[in-house]
Order: C-alpha cells, then structure tokens, then sequence
C-alpha cells in the first residue's frame, strides 16, 4: 500500500492493518514480504514523522516501531500518538536490545519487545496479539457508541428516572422526588429499559457508567 496515497488507508480503514515504521528500507522489505505472504494487511513507513503526518484516528490494526530511527525514535513515536487519543497496540523492535531499552518498551505498554534479527514465530505470534487487543477495542469502542446511540432515545422523563434508579431509589422514592405517581415511574422505568435492550438493573447501571467513562 503506497505511503502517498491516504485515500488508500480511508477505503481500507475498517480492516486490521500492520502498520510498520523503520527507517531501514530492508527490514521495511523483508517485513512487508513476510507478512504479506502470511495474509497480513501492511503498510511501511520510512519514519515517525511520516506515519504521523499520514495517520488517520480511524486506522485499526497494530504498530512494529523500530525503537531506534533517525529523527523521532519509536518510543517517541507511541508516546506523541497516545497523546492524541490513538490507542493502536505497538510492538517494539530493537537492533540493539538492553534491559533498560526493553524496560522503557514495557512501562509504554508494548505488547512485547522483539530483537532483530527477529525470530518468525514470535513475531508473529506478538503481532497476532496485539491484533487481538485491537479487535476487542473496537468491539467495545461500538458497544459504547451502540449505548450512546440509544441513551440518546430516551426523554428527558426517562433520563431522570433512569439516574435515580442508578443511584439505586426505589420507585416509591422516585415518584415523589419527580413529582409523579409510582404507576408513572413504572411505566418511564419499563419503556426506557425497552429502549436500552435491558431486562435488569444490574446491566442499567453498567450502561449509566460506560456512558460517565466516555
């Protein structure tokens, strides 16, 4: 996939991709190779600063950074991405590994720290991992927007009734702090727990704090 071509990236963007970053054209070669021939989705980057310029915040996929690159390094790199909101998993790849270097990789969150010359099977069993924490990001980042899309049917009633019943008030106790029969309060408690697919409490109020942690 052409560095130059973002469009490239927006058509592709709902696909898991191997975004690798090295400033050294054969190992962007050799890594390209392997994994494309192994079925991966990959695109190369010659740096950090070319990854970023071209980056997209609906990319999903996972991240091989060369922790050493002239210019911004791979730490580096991961650190400015999560500083704006990216949360793509990262594996980081080191020609010189030493503890402390592997150490900085882990406090970042890394999923793991490869030495080159790398060792296929733990390459590709670290990238399939991070892929794994990428999927199931993306699958809690649409059930949080599935939530919101359905808090956001609810009235202003049942808004109300719903973060007193959070806050764990019976309907006795509702009716009156709203200014409205217990019958009333019933029927905004059974209408919006239609609304949000629930049949529960308990699956309520973990709706009512996914949507506080958004």
């Amino acid at each position: 996939m052409s560095l130059h071509n973002p469009d490239a990236f927006e058509q592709s963007a709902h696909n898991l991709t191997v975004y690798i970053v090295d400033d050294d054209p054969s190992v962007r070669d050799a890594l390209g190779l392997l994994l494309g021939v192994r079925g991966y989705r990959t695109a190369v980057f010659s740096s950090g600063e070319a990854f970023l310029q071209t980056w997209r915040p609906n990319w999903r996929g996972c991240l091989l950074l060369d922790i050493r690159m002239s210019g911004m390094d791979g730490l580096a790199l991961q650190q400015e991405l999560a500083r704006q909101g990216c949360r793509i998993p990262f594996i980081i790849m080191s020609g010189h590994g030493d503890v402390g270097t592997a150490r900085a990789a882990f406090k970042a969150d890394a999923v793991d720290f490869l030495e080159k010359p790398f060792d296929d099977a733990k390459l590709i069993a670290a990238i399939d991992e991070a892929l794994s924490r990428a999927r199931s990001e993306q699958h809690e980042q649409q059930r949080r927007s599935r939530h919101a899309s359905l808090l956001g049917e609810l009235t202003p009633r049942e808004r109300e009734v719903m973060e007193l019943v959070v806050l764990g008030r019976h309907n006795r106790e509702i009716g009156p702090a709203l200014g409205i029969s217990v019958r009333t309060v019933e029927v905004h408690k059974a209408r919006l727990m239609a609304k949000l697919g629930v049949d529960n409490v308990a699956d309520l109020v973990r709706i009512s704090m996914l949507e506080s942690e958004a």
